[in-house]
C-alpha cells in the first residue's frame, strides 16, 4: 500500500503540476500579459510546484528530512542524472548566453543555502532571505531581457524558461483553462499528501530515515519531468537545452522552494546533511562550472562520470544511513 501511495502521489503530482502550468500560461496569454513576464513568473514558479508542495507538506507534518531532502536530492539528481544520461545519448553543448551567468548564480545560491543550514534550523527569516534572492534574480533577468531586446543578438525569454505552446496542449477555452487551474490547485496538495505519507511509511518499514527517502526516492520522482525532457531533447540531438533547465530548476529549488517552505514552517536540518549531503550538492554544482565557463561540451565520458557519481552517492547515502541507525540503536 505504501508503494501504491508513493507512485500514485507522483502520478498525481506531475500530471496536475503540468496542468497548472499550462492553465496559468493560457490565462496569462488571454489577459494579454507579455510572454517574458509569463516565463519569469508562471512557468518559473509553476514548474517548481511539485517540489514546493511536497516540501511544505513534509515540513507541516514534521518530516523535515523529506522537506529538505527533496530539494537537496533533486539538485544532486538534476546535475548528475539529468545532465549525465542525456550526455551519454548525445554530447551537451554549454554555449548559451545565459549559462555562464546562471551557473555563477546557482553556485552562489548553494553556498548561501549551506551557510543558512549551519544554524541547524531554517526558520522564517532565513526563508525570507532565500525568497528575496529569487525575486532579485527574476528582476535581474527581466531587466537584462528588456535592455537587450533592441540588440541584434537579443535572446528571448525562452532561453530562460521554456513556454509551452498550443501544439503541446495549451487549453484555449475559458472553461478548459479553469478546469486545468482547478485540477492543479487541488491535485498538487493531494499528490504531496500521498508522497509524504508513502515515503514516511517506506522509511519506517525499511528502518531508514525519512531524510534518506527524501534524498533518493522522492527527489528522483520530482526530478522525473526534467529527466524526461532532457532525454527526449538528447534523442532529437538538442541536448543543449538540458543545461538551462537544470540551472533554472536548481536555483528555484534552493531559493524559491526552500524559501517559501521555511516561511511556512520551521525545517530542522538533520546533522547528516551538514556532514555529507549538502557538500555533495555543492560538489555537483561545481562540476558544472568548468563546462559553463569554457563554453565547453559535456561529453559522453563526462556523462558517464556524472552517472557513476550519482549511483555512488545513493549507495553511500544508504550505507551511511544504516550505519547511523545501528549506532543510534
Amino acid at each position: 500500500m505504501m508503494y501504491l501511495s508513493l507512485v500514485s502521489g507522483f502520478v498525481i503530482l506531475l500530471f496536475c503540476g503540468d496542468l497548472l502550468v499550462r492553465g496559468a500560461v493560457s490565462l496569462a496569454l488571454k489577459l494579454g500579459i507579455p510572454s517574458m513576464l509569463i516565463g519569469l513568473t508562471v512557468v518559473a514558479f509553476g514548474t517548481s510546484a511539485p517540489e514546493l508542495v511536497v516540501s511544505i507538506r513534509a515540513a507541516l507534518t514534521g518530516a523535515s528530512g523529506i522537506a529538505i531532502g527533496n530539494v537537496v536530492g533533486s539538485n544532486i539528481a538534476n546535475v548528475l542524472l539529468v545532465l549525465g544520461i542525456p550526455a551519454l545519448i548525445y554530447p551537451t553543448l554549454c554555449d548559451q548566453v545565459s549559462v555562464r551567468r546562471n551557473t555563477i548564480f546557482m553556485v552562489t545560491a548553494t553556498l548561501i543555502f549551506i551557510f543558512l543550514c549551519l544554524f541547524g534550523q531554517l526558520v522564517f527569516w532565513q526563508g525570507a532571505i532565500l525568497f528575496t534572492l529569487v525575486l532579485l534574480f527574476l528582476g535581474y533577468v527581466a531587466n537584462h531581457a528588456v535592455s537587450s531586446a533592441n540588440g541584434a543578438g537579443a535572446t528571448s525569454i525562452e532561453e530562460e524558461f521554456e513556454l509551452p505552446d498550443e501544439a503541446s496542449g495549451l487549453p484555449q477555452s475559458t472553461f478548459m483553462i479553469a478546469l486545468f487551474l482547478l485540477a492543479g490547485v487541488f491535485g498538487l496538495p493531494l499528490g504531496a499528501h500521498f508522497i509524504v505519507d508513502g515515503g514516511t511509511e517506506i522509511a519506517q518499514a525499511f528502518g531508514v530515515s525519512d531524510s534518506a527517502i527524501g534524498l533518493s526516492l522522492i527527489a528522483f520522482g520530482t526530478s522525473l519531468p526534467e529527466l524526461a525532457t532532457t532525454v527526449i531533447a538528447a534523442l532529437r540531438r538538442q541536448a543543449d537545452i538540458a543545461i538551462g533547465n537544470v540551472l533554472g530548476s536548481n536555483l528555484f529549488n534552493i531559493l524559491g522552494v526552500m524559501g517559501i517552505t521555511a516561511m511556512v514552517a520551521p525545517i530542522d536540518v538533520p546533522p547528516a546533511f551538514l556532514l555529507f549531503d549538502l557538500w555533495v550538492m555543492l560538489i555537483a554544482a561545481l562540476l558544472v562550472v568548468p563546462f559553463a565557463m569554457a563554453k565547453g561540451t559535456i561529453t559522453r565520458s563526462a556523462g558517464a562520470f556524472f552517472l557513476i557519481g550519482y549511483v555512488a552517492y545513493i549507495y553511500f547515502l544508504f550505507v551511511a544511513d544504516r550505519a547511523a541507525a545501528m549506532h543510534g540503536a
